[in-house]
């Protein structure tokens, strides 16, 4: 099968969008277009990864400014995705209705925002942080748009190259205080890289069926939801102690290592549970939960770890 976008495919595509009819985009659809809660949990890495940096004692004018640049990026990221997936949106269910591949916004719109907002926060980065945060953002950038999308088309890795872009937040906000690739940064991005395939894998399980008709090579349309399941808990179980080695580099304290060492075992039963689950979904949906609490309890594990050392 072949899995490539043809230029026939576009082609048709964007007649399809232009033969729909023009509905004004409201300023919710403009939102929608940068993917705001993608934007918020990329932030979420990278202030915790910032507040470990700075001792606890951010200059808060950098941090905001970081985050700013930092969400521009990302936003533009979004952006793009949409307007290079726009063919891809309309075979979906779940993202037929977006802005661009509904006609709301057009193609031009959409590839004008996300350049410009890229722009803007590359030069917010360079100008208030350092070069080297600027440089993180680019890269991040680039595996997003220019090889993780297109990729997704081709082959399952693409979850895989996509994890170091979802990685480079975090290292965007320790390089914006530290302007060093230190051991520290590397593990963040490591933590991040290597927390993205179970979540997102267990994302492409309950979408498999979409992903299908979309004709996405996604590894549980490709391989199977038993291949998916294993190469799930190889991943977590590397996460696992690669979180816990924070402690050793990134200087977080006790309550760090007791926090994510609870929740690493909780997330390897729940990972070896799916070999016996037999509703694949619905623990598929647990999963897909537990990831986000994962992350969540992981920023605020450094962030309160780090203000119980130094304050």
């Amino acid at each position: 099968m072949d899995q490539q976008v043809t230029v026939q495919d576009s082609l048709e595509a964007d007649t399809a969008l232009q033969a729909q009819p023009v509905v004004q985009a409201t300023f919710r659809d403009y939102v929608q277009l940068t993917k705001p809660g993608i934007t918020m949990s990329n932030l979420m890495t990278a202030f915790a990864a910032l507040w470990l940096a700075s001792f606890g004692y951010p200059d808060w004018k950098l941090a905001i400014l970081t985050m700013l640049g930092t969400a521009l990026v990302i936003m533009s990221g979004a952006a793009l995705n949409n307007f290079y997936d726009r063919e891809l949106d309309l075979k979906m269910k779940r993202t037929k209705n977006r802005a661009v591949a509904a006609g709301r916004i057009s193609p031009r719109n959409a590839l004008l925002v996300g350049l410009g907002l890229l722009l803007a926060g590359l030069a917010v980065l360079a100008v208030f942080a350092n070069p080297l945060a600027a440089v993180w953002g680019l890269i991040g950038h680039i595996f997003y748009v220019l090889i993780y999308t297109p990729l997704k088309r081709v082959t399952t890795l693409n979850t895989v190259i996509g994890g170091i872009s979802g990685a480079a937040p975090p290292v965007i906000g320790w390089v914006a205080v530290t302007n060093n690739m230190d051991p520290a940064a590397w593990l963040l991005f490591l933590i991040l890289f290597l927390w993205q395939p179970p979540h997102f894998l267990a994302l492409a399980m309950l979408k498999t069926d979409e992903y299908r008709a979309g004709n996405l090579p996604m590894l549980p349309v490709v391989k199977g939801f038993a291949e998916t399941k294993r190469q799930m808990v190889l991943w977590g179980s590397v996460l696992f102690p690669a979180s816990l080695l924070l402690f050793i580099h990134g200087s977080v304290g006790y309550v760090y290592l007791a926090v994510m060492g609870i929740m690493g075992i909780i997330y390897m039963v729940l990972l070896f549970q799916g070999f016996r689950a037999k509703d694949d979904l619905a623990w598929a949906r647990k999963l897909f939960g537990y990831s986000i609490l994962y992350l969540t309890v992981f920023c605020a594990a450094v962030v309160i770890s780090t203000m119980v050392n130094y304050y």
